[in-house]
């Protein structure tokens, strides 16, 4: 069990660079439309089907753990919230749309966050559900750093490396332009600038065509549930469950499981979150030197720094044989760098977001 002082220490860790800062119609109408085409010629799976192979490497992420004998398991964490990629590796798969990913505005928007010279798009993703309950208390974003990125290290080693706040010198900056499409007037988006444990702030609804430039992976955050309470958890949800456009109806959805189609939804009840991120670099000597390798970190480097901060502070931990799959291991980590969970939740909390 951490201190007081300890959790105060992590809190004040996760920060990010600037304050979000509010953007208004950030997609023409267009663009939207092509965007949700994409999504209704798919077949979607859930954010945690794709990202986490069991419950602990899941808590990783998460912003407080459990009480100890608790045994959480995957289940417990179900919503119909899906996700898929339209660009990735800083390369759009989708040809249609291109203008949205290769975005001028948003790389300049990117650089001006964080006042550096340079940017480059690096990935864009779609999370996508129609009414639906939280179970997130709060999480950060995968970040990544060099020689240890989110495209080639599980999600949870990246989420503790970024709350310990020990390889500051080797993170790679980003910045995401987060936007939302949502008619729900009860459903917005809560975050923490200053750190979980100080004041919350939100982004009020509704948030249709509406976003926000930040730096995910330092700000602790949640999006809102949204949409009639009774359609919050469809009946037969579960971990192999997808989403997919309803065929010959542009506006229609569906959720299956197996063959058998669970919920039905209208774009109009959908909760659609477009999320685009670069990779910034505050001049051309830091752009070098993401690119060209020359200063990455290893594995063993951060398991080693890892396991020695943990035990200067007194606590045990076991050196594993696979500390990539070891879930003892992985829960020992979490531990050691879990700050609690925020301490406030707002029913509305004041606006603290700056014009962009």
């Amino acid at each position: 069990m951490l201190t007081d002082a300890q959790k105060r220490h992590l809190s004040n860790i996760l920060q990010p660079v600037s304050p979000p800062r509010e953007l208004h119609n950030v997609y023409t109408e267009d663009q939207r439309r092509r965007l949700l085409d994409v999504v209704h010629s798919g077949a979607w799976k859930l954010i945690i089907a794709q990202h986490f192979p069991n419950a602990e490497a899941l808590i990783a992420t998460f912003a407080g753990g459990f009480p100890e004998g608790f045994e959480p398991t995957l289940d417990m964490f179900l919503t119909p919230t899906f996700r898929g990629f339209y660009a990735n590796y800083s390369t759009c798969m989708f040809p249609e749309i291109q203008d949205t990913f290769y975005n001028p505005t948003f790389l300049e928007y990117a650089k001006a966050y964080w006042n550096a010279d340079y940017a480059k798009p690096q990935m864009m993703l779609f999370n996508v559900n129609g009414p639906c309950g939280n179970k997130d208390p709060g999480h950060l974003d995968s970040p990544s750093f060099r020689g240890v990125r989110y495209e080639n290290s599980p999600t949870w080693l990246c989420s503790i490396m970024g709350r310990s706040g020990l390889f500051q010198d080797y993170l790679i900056k980003m910045a995401q332009v987060i936007t939302w499409f949502s008619h729900d007037a009860n459903s917005g988006f809560t975050y923490w600038p200053k750190g979980p444990l100080e004041k919350p702030a939100r982004l009020q609804p509704p948030v249709y065509n509406r976003g926000v430039v930040v730096q995910n992976e330092m700000l602790v955050h949640r999006g809102e549930a949204n949409g009639p309470l009774e359609r919050q958890n469809p009946k037969g949800l579960g971990f192999d469950s997808l989403f997919s456009g309803e065929p010959g109806n542009p506006d229609g959805w569906l959720v299956k499981t197996g063959d058998q189609v669970i919920e039905r939804y209208h774009t109009d009840d959908l909760r659609f979150l477009v999320h685009w991120s670069a990779e910034v670099f505050e001049d051309y000597a830091e752009l070098k030197k993401n690119m060209d390798g020359s200063d990455n970190l290893t594995y063993d480097q951060v398991f080693d720094t890892l396991i020695k901060d943990v035990r200067s502070r007194g606590i045990q931990i076991e050196t594993p044989t696979d500390p990539l799959n070891d879930p003892a291991f992985i829960k020992a980590l979490n531990d050691a760098y879990d700050y609690g969970g925020p301490a406030e939740y707002p029913a509305e909390a004041p606006r603290e977001l700056v014009a962009a």
